[in-house]
């Protein structure tokens, strides 16, 4: 059955790249509503629901808008908590442009999530079954989408420095894995582009705290890294919420190469635009248990570092 949370929960913090402050506040919804932003500081309370059709290509990050242009940016780790922990409908209540970056990860929207509990909802669950390869690529980024019983990813990046370098992960997106594998990997840059984003009015709020910083082979960051790995898990938490602009949970594998925001948007784009690649498929107990999610405690939580 379809999921929403048992109570409200707040987050405050400072946007990445506006560095400003800014509140969310999650909100149980009823059954079909999915996720919704409300931007609660502007006149008449403009509502943006997350989905793919709604994504403003962007490099750097997700933003939404709607018909009015109203937009809400940087929501790809929100998007992944909620993926990751199984909520299926809600509604967020945000009172600025961008979602707060908080440490870099999703950990602390995963743990306030997991505190509220989910409710189940008296409506069925439907998810998006892949049903023939669809891919897209640019230059040496490529993603695809793949036939597969369960969400899995399989991501692959490349960086010159060697802080970073090359690094391949691949993970079932069942039975917890987001919260216990991913969900406590941040965002991550070279030092190299920090001043060239912030001349460009980006990373206004980007802090030691809540990104990690390279410069060739040293982590500038204080205490290093959560992760050996933890770039390339950062870049399967962002593939996980970018998915979740999908407006339910796939049935697929996705397979990125130096892929980004932009390029999983312009895979959700092929895939709907091919109505041969995908159907809708109701979950019984069998198809629910292998879907991101499902089954998350308080002990998948407690093994995050």
């Amino acid at each position: 059955m379809q999921t929403t949370l048992k109570s409200r929960v707040t987050f405050d913090g400072i946007g990445l790249h506006s560095g400003a402050p800014v509140t969310i506040v999650l909100h149980p919804a009823a059954a079909n509503t999915g996720v919704v932003f409300r931007r609660v500081d502007l006149t008449g309370t403009p509502q943006l629901a997350a989905k793919w059709d709604s994504v403003i290509v962007s490099p750097l990050n997700t933003r939404l808008t709607n018909a009015d242009g109203v937009t809400v940016s940087t929501i790809e780790h929100l998007m992944a908590a909620l993926s990751g922990c199984g909520v299926h409908n809600v509604l967020v209540d945000i009172d600025g442009p961008e979602v707060p970056i908080l440490d870099g990860s999703a950990a602390t929207f995963v743990r306030g999530i997991v505190n509220a509990g989910l409710t189940r909802l008296s409506a069925p669950l439907r998810a998006i079954e892949i049903l023939k390869d669809v891919s897209v690529s640019e230059g040496e980024a490529f993603a695809q989408l793949s036939p597969a019983t369960s969400l899995q990813i399989d991501f692959a990046i490349d960086f010159a420095d060697a802080a970073i370098g090359k690094q391949r992960k691949t993970l079932n997106m069942a039975n917890g894995t987001f919260v216990r594998e991913l969900c406590d990997s941040r965002t991550f840059c070279r030092s190299a582009d920090v001043d060239a984003m912030r001349a460009n009015g980006l990373a206004l709020g980007g802090t030691m705290e809540n990104a990690v910083v390279v410069d060739g082979a040293t982590v500038l960051t204080p205490g290093g890294l959560r992760h050996a790995d933890e770039a390339v898990r950062h870049k399967m938490l962002d593939a996980l919420g970018d998915l979740y602009t999908a407006g339910a949970p796939i049935l697929g594998r996705y397979t990125g190469t130096r892929s980004g925001h932009a390029m999983t948007n312009r895979l959700l784009r092929a895939l709907f635009d091919d109505s041969s690649a995908w159907r809708w498929v109701n979950c019984d107990a069998k198809i629910a248990a292998r879907l991101p999610g499902v089954g998350v405690s308080v002990a998948d939580l407690n093994a995050v570092a």
